[in-house]
């Protein structure tokens, strides 16, 4: 007779999930959001996997569960809580608090916490180095709540997601059109969005018109928006002053809407504007009406 394996499910032929070790690294992804977006950017977010939360915490270590089960018991805690109630090093903690952020089960209430994860390298600080050690006592970590105010007495009215999620690009960009959200990780279609503008432009929110010459397809801007523009094209002075610009700012718009090869965000120079133009070898500009 052959001998057990000791997991009744597999003895029985039932399929049974493995589930590999959880191993964050810098690349994993991280999302900023104010605390009363977080039911709405969540109700409309499309998960990428069919893993749940239950079956995810059979991946972490046992450090990152001791962890996770010290925030369950007491709630939100500062870093020395959790080495102190844990019994762990803080290195070890370190590392299962970076595990619990990729498996998107725990969150931090400023951000020190998140550099202090994010920069091994100030974590190994020493001596004169010491000072740029990350403050770990800044900040609290807790359990990632999906619907903060799900238990909330008062109700609330609730505009559609993907309206939402409209006026939130209108506001971050002003003038809003297909191509220009090419670099964006969005969770609803641009169909979907379009949805949304021609009902805010009803409404009078918003205007539908051209603003940005180059690209097909409609084309929505915020009122203060479009008075912005024509203040610009009114100015002759306007773009004189040199802009100097991060690669990894999300306006990097070159080679979105800004003619020439798109500028990688790990670049180390930054991208200088003049006159509206980067300081790379473009040929023609993007007008703005």
């Amino acid at each position: 007779k052959e001998q057990g394996t000791g997991n009744f499910a597999a003895d029985a032929g039932v399929s049974v999930p493995v589930f590999r070790p959880l191993t964050p690294t810098r690349l994993a992804p991280i999302s900023f959001l104010r605390r009363q977006d977080v039911s709405w950017v969540l109700g409309v977010a499309k998960p990428e996997t069919s893993t749940g939360p239950f079956d995810i915490r059979l991946a972490l270590s046992g450090v990152a569960q001791a962890v996770l089960d010290c925030l369950d018991r007491r709630g939100a805690c500062f870093f020395s809580d959790l080495t102190g109630r844990t019994g762990h090093l803080a290195t070890e903690v370190e590392q299962a608090l970076w595990e619990l952020v990729a498996a998107g089960l725990v969150t931090a209430d400023g951000f020190d916490p998140m550099r202090a994860l994010l920069d091994p390298r100030r974590r190994r600080a020493e001596g004169k180095d010491r000072a740029r050690r990350p403050r770990h006592s800044v900040g609290r970590w807790d359990l990632f709540q999906g619907d903060p105010g799900a238990h909330e007495e008062e109700p609330t009215v609730l505009l559609h997601p993907y309206e939402l999620w409209a006026k939130q690009l209108a506001h971050r960009y002003g003038v809003v059109f297909r191509d220009l959200l090419k670099r964006e990780s969005l969770p609803v279609t641009w169909r979907e969005l379009l949805v949304q503008y021609r009902k805010l432009e009803w409404r009078g929110e918003m205007r539908g018109g051209r603003f940005v010459t180059g690209f097909t397809g409609e084309q929505f801007a915020l009122p203060e928006a479009v008075e912005s523009l024509r203040a610009v094209r009114r100015d002759v002075q306007a773009g004189a002053q040199e802009i100097r610009l991060s690669p990894a700012d999300p306006l990097n718009l070159v080679g979105i809407i800004l003619p020439g090869e798109r500028i990688s965000a790990h670049t180390a120079k930054p991208i200088v504007f003049r006159n509206g133009v980067p300081s790379v070898d473009i040929a023609s500009v993007v007008s703005l009406a």
